[in-house]
Order: structure tokens, then sequence, then C-alpha cells
């Protein structure tokens, strides 16, 4: 048997934040392969295919140029899934795998639902053998459920399964892509199996070294990924533990994750410690590994990695807490200055992002928040604050509740475009977001026009603290005093 395939043709289903920008990067350094990225959202499509490459759907610093280059000479973006599929010779599969809001598993387990239509769609459409690629984050062994739903039409395509996680940080991910630290492929230990893996090895290659492309078995490839997001999300919850230490004591957390990240067993990096960490992928994942532990019926498994999403969740109480307490017990009716929405800086994406629940509780005691972020738009802003409410109340979707949670919603909450307009006649500022543009403000002027005293709460300690005390504002950080 041949033990090379020469891919010239690739298909991704899913037009999200990692099929869009990963295929992006494999078009523009593989020039001699045809990338064709599909959705079902023509809205989303059509800002892909956009002359304007500021109204791309996913903001990436870098991204624009990438696109730019490739699309329209072996990049496209298309709603026509099944040409695309029928084309392939390699297929990513990269849709989402949000948590699962009801049935078994509900709050934990991973819904694979898209995942499942995705394998039926590319069983019925192919008429030739295909390398199907994981690129979306799956339990273990989900590689055995897609093989046993391509196998069933018995048309005789022969289906080879990898995966291959992503591992990209938001902000970063298209320099998490050009130079990474590593790209992990797990496939199965046959001979198919092993010229499958060497095709994507050999695509990876044309930028990638070779010593920064992993093989593994698909199993340990697949539960990789879960545990890579549950060790970074362990230490950022376990900096915020200390930081509620530190501002008891008189200690700087600052000066502890300095002092601590020197350590070369430690290393210095994911100890910075803020309001909570949020994105696509932390809470989720740790949630499914919970799940899987739960399963498994590793009971005190699960407990250690559960502790790590409770110490978030008491992250971002205690910072919205902290608020009400400094400004006399209530915020009742009282104007919250919000500066940043998304989840981190140099990204639109607002998922988990510690924002919507402070925010989020502060309107449960009546504030009134005014919001600026300079990428998230006002329509995502306010379909954050919903379903926030839908989850407390626990999906039960009474439309007379929503609706009128809605009406109140635009009563409380006001969106700015302009930052210094969203600070006038604050009671409050609150940093939610490490944006740099922050540290650049005219913090002078900002006293001038906010009510006295003067409080910021940073919830991201990228302010300095001292120059903003020396012009009279009453500054709250994460884990100093």
């Amino acid at each position: 048997m041949n033990n090379t395939k020469k891919i010239t043709n690739i298909c991704c289903i899913g037009a999200g934040y990692v099929g869009g920008p990963t295929m992006a990067v494999i078009a523009q350094k593989c020039t001699h392969i045809k990338v064709t990225v599909v959705d079902l959202n023509k809205q989303r499509i059509a800002d892909w295919n956009d002359a304007d490459l500021d109204r791309l759907p996913i903001y990436e610093p870098g991204l624009a140029d990438v696109v730019a280059e490739a699309r329209g000479r072996n990049l496209f973006f298309s709603t026509d899934v099944d040409q695309a599929i029928a084309e392939a010779q390699m297929i990513f599969i990269s849709v989402n795998t949000p948590t699962k809001t009801y049935g078994v598993g509900k709050g934990m387990a991973a819904d694979l639902k898209y995942i499942e239509l995705c394998a039926r769609q590319i069983a019925k459409v192919s008429k030739d053998d295909k390398i199907i690629v994981e690129k979306s984050t799956l339990p273990v062994r989900t590689a055995e459920a897609l093989r046993t739903i391509l196998t069933s039409t018995g048309n005789g395509v022969k289906f080879d399964i990898l995966s291959s996680p992503e591992f990209l940080a938001e902000g970063t991910a298209v320099q998490d892509l050009m130079n990474p630290d590593r790209f992990l492929i797990g496939g199965e230990q046959t001979e198919s199996g092993e010229v499958a893996v060497q095709a994507l090895v050999d695509i990876y290659l044309n930028w990638v070294p070779r010593e920064n492309i992993i093989t593994t078995r698909v199993w340990s490839s697949e539960l990789s990924k879960l545990t890579a997001n549950a060790f970074l999300a362990q230490r950022v919850s376990s900096i915020n533990a200390i930081s509620a230490l530190c501002e008891k004591t008189g200690a700087d957390v600052d000066e502890i994750s300095r002092a601590i990240g020197a350590d070369s067993r430690i290393g210095a990096k994911f100890l910075k410690s803020s309001v909570g960490f949020g994105g696509s992928c932390f809470q989720k994942d740790i949630l499914n590994l919970v799940y899987l532990c739960q399963h498994f019926n590793l009971p005190e498994v699960a407990d250690y990695w559960e502790q790590v999403i409770k110490m978030n969740d008491y992250q971002k109480h205690r910072f919205a807490k902290n608020i009400i307490d400094s400004l006399f017990n209530t915020v009742s009716g009282k104007k919250i200055a919000f500066l940043g929405w998304a989840f981190k800086k140099d990204t639109n994406d607002t998922r988990e992002s510690a924002a919507i629940y402070v925010a989020d509780e502060l309107l449960q005691d009546r504030a009134e928040i005014h919001i600026y972020d300079p990428k998230v738009s006002k329509e995502q802003i306010f379909a954050d604050l919903c379903r926030c409410e839908e989850e407390r109340r626990d999906n039960l979707f009474d439309e007379v509740a929503k609706e009128t949670y809605c009406d109140f919603l635009k009563k409380q909450v006001v969106v700015h475009l302009d930052p210094y307009t969203a600070m006038q006649a604050a009671h409050a500022i609150a940093i939610l977001t490490e944006w740099d543009e922050f540290k650049t403000y005219d913090w002078k002027k900002v006293y001038g026009d906010v009510l006295k005293p003067a409080f910021i709460f940073d919830g991201r300690n990228i302010l300095d603290k001292k120059q903003l005390s020396d012009i009279g504002f009453e500054v709250e950080c994460i884990g100093k005093r």
C-alpha cells in the first residue's frame, strides 16, 4: 500500500473562531491546496466574503491580512456544504460543541448534535475515500461514534478519522497558528491510519518544523485538549484564590506571581490574577472533563476539577460584591461604567466573559450599567445578558418573563461608542477587559467628570494604582490593598 497521500483539496465544516483562522493560515501557507470553508449561516459566510476586511465576523490581530492574501486564490467561503464535501480529500470538522442544556449530562456534558449532523452529511454525500479531522474540542472516544455513523451507510467509502485539536489563544490565534508550540495529530495505529496521519503531517510541514508536530493515538489526542485547558484554568483559579488571601493580609498578588513564576518548575504563564477567566473553552472543557470522570465512576477526580470552576465563579462574585460593598452597600440607581466586555483583549468573543456575570449580579441590585468595548457590538452585549437571565431561570423559557427582562435591560443598560461618555457622571468605573487603550486614557479628565468619591475597580490590574490615587481616585485592585 502506498504510504503517502497528497492532499490538494480540503473542506472545513464550520466558519467560526477555530475553522476560519485555521483554514486561512493553511491556505496562505499551502498555495497548492484548495481550501473551502463552509457554514450554513449565510450571514457569517457573507461577512467572510465581504470586500471590507473590517467586517470579518472574527476579530484577530493579523487575520485580515492573511484572508486578503489567500481569499479568491485558494481560500473560499461557501454555503454549498455538499459540493465542498464531495470534492474534498480531507474534511475538518470545526463546529460548535456547547455544554448540554437539557437531558442527561445537562450543564456538564458536551452537546455533540452538530458533530453527529456533520458525520451524517459527510456519509450521505461522499462517493470516494475521505480523511476526517476532528478540530472541534470533543470528549475522548468521540472518534468511535464518528466511525460508527460514517461506516453505517454501506456505500463502500472508507473513512480514516484523525484528531487534531486546536490550541489557540484568542487574541493571538494567528500567531499561534504561524508559530505553534505544537500541532497534535492522533490517529489509528493501522496502515491506513498511519497514511492519514502522514497526510496531515505533510500539510503542517509546509511551515511547521517536524519536531513541533506530535503524533499520538486518537484517544490520547482527544483527551489532551481537555487536559491542556483544565491545567491552564487551574493555574488561573489557583492564583485567584491567593489574590483573596492577599487582600486580607496586605500581600501583593503580582509580587507573588513574579516570585513563584521565576521558579523554572512553575513558570510565569497564566499566573495573572483577574476578575476571572472566560472564553469558549476553559469552563466548557472542564465541565466536560468533570462529566467524563463522573461517567467513569471517578468522583474524587471529578470533584477536584469541579473546584476550578467554583473558584472562578467565586472570583466574579467577589468582584461584584466588592463594588456593592464599596458603594455603601447598594448600587440601586447608580451608574457603573464598564470598560470592556470581551472575555480578553484583542478579540470580540464574549463567551463566558466575566463582564456578563458581574453585570448580571449588579443588575439584580438595580444598578445602571454603561458599557464601552472597542470591538463588541451592542447587539452582542444584550444577547449575552438575556442568555445569562435564561440560564439563571434554569432554561425555563418563559417568553413573558424573557420579554419583561429584555425591557428591563433596555432601561438599565446603555452601550456607548465613546469611553468618556460611558464614564461621565459615573458612581464607579470597572475594568473588565485588559484592552491596552484603557491605559492611555486622560484619567485626570475622567476624574473631573465622575461623581465623588471616585471609585475604580480594576479587575485586570492594568492601571497604575499610585498614579490614579494621586489624581484622587479610590482604586480597588485584585489581590492588592
